[in-house]
């Protein structure tokens, strides 16, 4: 099939060109409009009961967000002086109607918690009209208009906070940009040692980014999308581009050196670094794949646009590229810079990576325990995670509506309004003798129980009513998520129904639907891996073999996570503020890429390996010939993607940051370490058992599998192919 494709590539190379560089300017015209669909969030379970409490709320009692918070301060008045509260009053009475629902300020009825202790300092609370792209347009238009004559004006609260992260993600990906680009350039011009074969994975990148967000439009016509996808699309649309490029222009290369014309080095590279590609790009799709099974939108979303990458990046790796390898021919390593020269006419003998091999091979018990040591010990800070959930700490210190945030924290009395919301629908109305008393008694039961500061009606209507359930500690520490499965255990009154929400239950639900979902999740991964790499490799040792690697990479890696971002380590150089808990839906998006780019080098590394293997039958020569033919361009695309990552590392968003130094951690775990020491020292214990399958599952693989043998006897050892300049 691969072969046939590369034949036909070849022969229609011209059109296949064509046909790309109209889908990149239709791609790079309408897909890039989906920045204009993109929203924010959507970190919480939709149908979860925090959900539907607020939904029922917002319906029934009207909204009382805190969209836009307004600080005011003044050094030479306080908010008792009449000058103070004409300056206030006057800005907001002038606001349109249209575009704010309610305000409420100190000024309106001396609530003391809307002070600060100096008095010189009030905030103002505004719920803004409208949905949520409704609101953002609100604040947009309103912004400017919030001044207050003679005051100090800040403004913040959920919408401006939202809004903050929503500029900052897109500031943050394009600077990252202009800090990579430049620098993958010229990585790759290092490693391929010419600069027709370095532009070639770059071309694949740009076209692997701009499919993916023309995907991600398509999908926003018929579902919520969040920003934070663009984030995943650049890295893995770029990341993999750079990977697949590797491998299959470092085969074509070997190829073109060793075939009697273009076409069959072509269709030969196909054969073999094409069918890696697909298995690959597949394996690293469902992966991530596994994210769309999650209701929260900032985890589906980021499964959208991985997939859409990973899959648009494989797709122009198989098409678009074997077309500009057909015309460029030979003339890949044209503008060869003088080592790549050199190389190219020097016969190499056994290379490094090969003599790394048979080094661990020769110490394989040895090798197996220090290394599963290390990533053990590596991984034990994760047994200690804390879990949290998105605040304004995650902007960059000193932005305004992070600082409005913890002005209010530092300088005023704490509110009386609690974590921990029940909204109560009763079966008569509130204003009736049996609806007033049915609730006090609900109020009485509720402030009885432990842990519970006290529990006030904030808002009535109808036969709804909103209690608001006060707690001294942590709202997301774990005795007030015990504190919100106690509330809820409490008697709905007679007749009626009782929804729980508020911010600790919100991070409940989170908890329990991540929870709830994620043997899921793991089930669909490990099952389509287990047999793709069947098919691929013909046996069900290997497949299990990675699968227990990938979960040491992973451990190390959330281990690495627990250790920097919760306990603050290294917060001084990576320029975060530490919270002491991690973000939940981290974890979980961080083992999806993760998992996904470890089983890419996997593939990379055994699809070489099985090909020798055919070969020689010799299990301890193929492991050694697989790691030479790979290992450096396994740790070449590793170093690029690292450069692709480390830009986002950058971000000023603490859980963009995250995403990107977890990854940074995994990869550099992978490639070397697992790679390099774990996989050849565990693949020399197993031996000839590497290969097993049982019979029937033999004969499946005999005629279904996806092999890479050669048809052809093995070249002599002086006529191997080089290896390209810089990966031997």
């Amino acid at each position: 099939m691969f072969e046939a494709l590369g034949r036909v590539v070849y022969r229609r190379r011209r059109l296949v060109l064509a046909l790309s560089a109209l889908a990149v300017v239709v791609a790079a015209v309408w897909g890039t409009g989906v920045f204009g669909r993109l929203t924010g969030g959507g970190f919480d379970d939709p149908g979860s009961e925090s959900s539907r409490a607020a939904a029922l709320a917002d319906s029934e009692l009207g909204r009382d967000a805190a969209d836009v918070v307004v600080l005011y301060r003044s050094d030479d008045l306080t908010v008792d002086d009449p000058a103070y509260a004409e300056a206030v009053t006057g800005s907001l009475a002038a606001l349109p109607a249209g575009l704010v629902e309610r305000t409420t300020t100190w000024f309106d009825g001396g609530a003391p918690p809307l002070v600060s202790d100096d008095r010189r300092s009030t905030y103002a609370v505004l719920t803004l009209a409208g949905d949520a792209d409704a609101r953002t347009e609100a604040l947009e238009a309103i912004e400017d208009d919030l001044a207050a004559p003679g005051l100090e004006v800040s403004v913040g609260g959920a919408a401006t906070v939202e809004r903050d992260i929503n500029d900052r993600v897109g500031a943050d990906i394009a600077r990252a940009e202009m800090i990579s680009l430049p620098v993958l350039a010229v990585l790759l011009v290092v490693v391929f040692g010419s600069l027709a074969a370095a532009s070639l994975p770059l071309a694949i990148g740009v076209t692997a980014i701009l499919g993916a967000f023309t995907a991600l439009r398509v999908v926003s016509l018929f579902t919520e999308v969040s920003v934070f996808a663009v984030n995943i699309v650049t890295i893995l649309g770029l990341g993999l581009a750079i990977d697949y490029g590797l491998f299959v222009v470092s085969r074509f290369r070997e190829e073109v050196r060793r075939r009697a014309s273009v076409e069959e080095a072509l269709a030969r590279t196909m054969a073999t670094a094409g069918r890696t590609v697909a298995v690959s790009g597949v394996t690293v799709a469902l992966s991530l794949a596994g994210l769309v099974v999650f209701p929260q939108v900032f985890l589906r979303s980021m499964g959208f646009g991985g997939v859409a990458a990973v899959l648009v990046a494989m797709l122009a790796a198989l098409t678009l590229l074997p077309a500009l390898l057909a015309v460029l021919g030979p003339r890949v390593d044209a503008l060869a810079l003088p080592w790549h020269r050199r190389a190219v006419a020097t016969v190499p003998g056994r290379g490094w990576w090969e003599r790394v091999a048979r080094g661990v091979m020769r110490r394989p018990v040895l090798v197996t325990v220090a290394v599963v040591g290390l990533l053990v010990v590596l991984a034990l800070p994760f047994l200690r995670v804390q879990f949290g959930a998105i605040d304004v700490r995650v902007l960059p210190a000193g932005t305004e509506s992070r600082v409005v945030a913890e002005t209010i924290d530092e300088d005023f009395p704490t509110s009386p309004s609690g974590p921990v919301t029940a909204v109560v629908s009763l079966a008569d109305p509130v204003d009736s003798p049996a609806g007033a008393a049915a609730l006090e008694s609900y109020v009485a039961d509720v402030a009885a129980l432990p842990q519970v500061e006290g529990a006030t009606v904030t808002g009535a209507e109808g036969t709804t009513a909103r209690v608001s359930v006060a707690y001294a500690g942590d709202p997301v520490d774990a005795d007030a998520r015990a504190l919100v499965g106690d509330v809820r255990d409490v008697p709905a009154p007679p007749g009626g129904e009782v929804l729980v929400g508020g911010e600790s239950a919100v991070m409940t639900d989170l908890l329990d639907s991540l929870g709830s979902l994620l043997p899921w999740m793991a089930l669909l991964v490990v099952g389509t891996t287990f047999v793709l790499l069947f098919l691929a490799f013909g046996s069900v040792v290997l497949p299990v073999k990675a699968v227990l690697m990938n979960v040491l990479s992973l451990g190390a890696s959330f281990g690495a996570l627990v250790w920097i971002f919760q306990d603050g380590n290294l917060s001084g150089p990576l320029g975060f503020t530490p919270t002491g808990f991690i973000e939940a839906t981290q974890p979980i998006l961080v083992l999806a890429i993760v998992f996904g780019l470890s089983m890419d080098y996997e593939v990379f590394l055994m699809s070489r390996i099985r090909e020798q293997y055919d070969l020689t039958g010799d299990n301890t020569a193929a492991v050694a010939t697989g790691l030479q033919r790979t290992g450096g361009i396994i740790t070449s695309a590793a170093l690029l993607l690292l450069v692709v990552i480390g830009a986002f590392s950058t971000s000023g968003i603490t859980f963009i940051k995250m995403i990107g130094v977890a990854m940074a951690i995994a990869i550099v775990v992978d490639a070397t370490v697992v790679r390099t020491l774990l996989v050849p020292a565990t693949m020399r214990l197993l031996g000839r058992a590497n290969w097993w399958a049982p019979g029937p599952l033999g004969r499946l693989y005999a005629r279904y599998g996806i092999t890479e043998s050669d048809d052809e006897e093995p070249p002599a050892p002086a006529a191997r192919p080089l290896e390209p300049a810089g990966m031997a």
